[in-house]
């Protein structure tokens, strides 16, 4: 399976593809960062974000896109330029008809690192150590991005079993139950 990581972000917005199966090695197929100039206007670097993506899946042709999900912060103004980065990544896998999975911080986290509180030197050293790099990638953004891929890979199989399992209990209609006699009635 091949999953480009998305570490949404305004100014650094970190991309990472990795190639993998969980249970076996894992490769690193590219990893980079698309970045804005900070007093660009939004509808600019949205569009600066949105090329940078698109590149990187014409170049690399992911079977999916992991994305961080936007979680709330005490700064607003980072909220909404993440929340927006991560909509132009999510919409730019949409248009190629690529699945789009969403994974929390703390989950990345968790699933590299074994700890959902580990901090950003943590999650390099540790997808330094996967994917067998000579040095944790630089900005952290790349690192990031590379650990959602990570998790993607490895969390996907259950994903998958449990999306099945829901959608077939969708499909499938409740029994119908006989109505109850009690004793004494007719």
């Amino acid at each position: 399976m091949r999953v480009l990581g998305v570490d949404p972000g305004l100014t650094r917005c970190g991309i990472g593809v990795v190639d993998g199966v969980a249970g076996r090695s894992l490769r690193m197929v590219g990893v980079g960062v698309v970045r804005t100039p900070s007093d660009a206007d939004i509808a600019d670097r949205l569009l600066l974000i949105e090329r940078g993506i698109e590149a990187w899946l014409d170049e690399h042709r992911p079977e999916c896109v992991a994305v961080e999900r936007v979680f709330s912060q005490h700064n607003v103004r980072t909220v909404m330029g993440t929340a927006q980065a991560s909509a132009v990544a999510m919409l730019c896998a949409s248009r190629r008809g690529l699945p789009v999975a969403l994974h929390t911080p703390s989950e990345v986290k968790a699933a590299v690192t074994g700890s959902g509180r580990a901090d950003k030197a943590q999650v390099g050293a540790m997808v330094t150590r996967l994917l067998r790099l000579d040095a944790p990638p630089k900005p952290a953004d790349a690192a990031d991005a590379l650990a959602l891929a990570i998790c993607h890979i490895w969390r996907a199989p259950a994903l998958n079993r449990l999306q099945l399992a829901h959608a077939a209990a969708r499909r499938t209609p409740a029994p119908v139950r006989a109505p109850v006699r009690r004793k004494g009635t007719s």
